[in-house]
């Protein structure tokens, strides 16, 4: 199912727009279509990653890069974030999972859920973020990402679901993203009306 052993390598470009250009979505339909071709899947009815999420991860690639000062960091963790988020998606719809496997699933369901209505709480309500709070949150997410991908993928992508996990979970990066006076607000704010938006159509 793993198709990480005949990928290119990590510095293929992803859209023609030069090199600072970010597109997730762009970067999905990629990973999508490269994964598909591989369980020979002739036709794509909607992409795996809607419009929304495709945004919010725009988001989360400036403040990535706004943390790292790396344009090249950031885009390996979006690419990362991407590419792991398609292939969880390609085995869901393809009924890859044992049933074990959907109860983890749910699990993860309802983690990412209170995790993504946590970060909402925190934006709203001032003076109520807690970064080692939703840090655990999200190493609880990706505890459970390593359990269910375990028969699934290769050590390579667990290193990838690492890679996310380490840096969105890392309260360095947290504190960046909730500071009051940086540059991140606007971003949080836009990132937070997403996930409103994916919370009201039952998405997360």
């Amino acid at each position: 199912m793993d198709s990480d052993s005949g990928e290119q390598s990590e510095g293929e470009p992803v859209t023609a727009a030069g090199p600072d250009a970010f597109s997730s979505k762009s970067l999905a339909l990629q990973a999508q279509k490269k994964i598909l071709s591989k369980i020979a899947s002739k036709t794509v009815a909607n992409m795996l990653i809607d419009d929304t999420s495709s945004e919010i991860f725009d988001e989360l690639y400036k403040v990535t890069r706004e943390h790292t000062h790396s344009k090249k960091e950031a885009h390996k963790i979006m690419k990362d974030l991407i590419k792991v988020a398609v292939k969880i998606g390609v085995l869901y719809r393809h009924n890859q999972f044992s049933p074990e496997e959907v109860v983890i699933v749910e699990k993860f369901r309802k983690k990412l859920n209170q995790t993504a209505m946590t970060m909402v709480s925190f934006y709203e309500v001032e003076y109520t973020f807690d970064r080692n709070v939703l840090s655990q949150l999200l190493h609880e997410c990706q505890d459970l990402v390593h359990e269910l991908v375990r028969r699934h993928l290769t050590p390579r992508t667990h290193g990838r679901i690492n890679h996310v996990f380490d840096h969105f979970a890392d309260v360095g990066f947290l504190s960046t993203l909730y500071s009051l006076e940086g540059d991140c607000r606007p971003s949080l704010k836009r990132i937070c009306e997403g996930i409103n938006k994916l919370l009201d159509e039952k998405i997360l």
